[in-house]
């Protein structure tokens, strides 16, 4: 399973926030260029960028996103805030291996699969659950429409894969809800990449046996919960 760190940027810091909380820092660390490369030199393969700004739509990280993009070294994948197909081929032309889409996307089908198919399999749906549906606006509101409709309508757009985030225990570093990701996988057209409540190697063990390829961890990583030497073994 390919794990990536999250690389969560709220006022130029990073951050860890609980259920996506404005006020709720778990973590603040200075210079997300510097957080990144570190997260790197331990073995990541890959890196999981979020502007949370652009998703609060309180202004945007993309300045420090593209540096990570041209210094880190390895794959990157970007999200937050990504409203306009002119800002999603602007970070794929500065070098983002896909971008995750959300609020938009989900409001406007039309949109997601025109930029979909403009960039296929570059394109990265995030479905946040909260409650059982899906949310949007940086998890700060309800969208009303379930996991099911959602599969439904993207069955034949051309996705990188599908991001689930179980807000529900995002960032309280309890471990998974078993049963939430396993719906959610037995459902989804696409290839999924997890994340919340990852909190050690049982959990990660547990998400490849439903079938899950890639996640993202945060907490767990910055607090030491998960070892970066058993996750990114050589």
């Amino acid at each position: 399973m390919m794990v990536m760190p999250a690389v969560d940027i709220l006022d130029h810091n990073v951050v860890q926030l609980v259920g996506g909380v404005r006020g709720t820092e778990q973590l603040v660390m200075p210079n997300p260029v510097d957080v990144a490369r570190d997260w790197v030199t331990k073995g990541a393969p890959m890196l999981h960028v979020v502007d949370l700004d652009g998703a609060f739509a309180k202004g945007n990280n993309i300045a420090t996103i593209r540096r990570i993009i041209s210094e880190c070294g390895v794959p990157v994948e970007v999200g937050g805030g990504i409203r306009s197909i002119e800002v999603a081929e602007y970070l794929l032309d500065a070098g983002a291996k896909r971008v995750i889409v959300g609020t938009k996307a989900i409001r406007e089908p039309e949109w997601l699969t025109h930029l979909a198919e403009r960039d296929p399999n570059r394109i990265v749906l995030a479905l946040d659950a909260k409650g059982g549906m899906i949310t949007v606006k940086g998890w700060q509101e309800s969208s009303g429409i379930s996991h099911e409709d959602m599969f439904q309508r993207i069955t034949e757009i051309p996705l990188a894969a599908v991001l689930h985030t179980d807000v529900d225990v995002e960032g309280k570093v309890q471990g998974i809800n078993v049963e939430e990701v396993e719906s959610f996988v037995s459902g989804c057209p696409h290839e999924v990449i997890a994340s919340g409540g990852i909190t050690g190697m049982d959990d990660l063990a547990e998400l490849e046996r439903i079938g899950v390829r890639s996640a993202v961890v945060g907490l767990a990583l910055y607090t030491g919960k998960l070892n970066p030497m058993d996750v990114w073994r050589k």
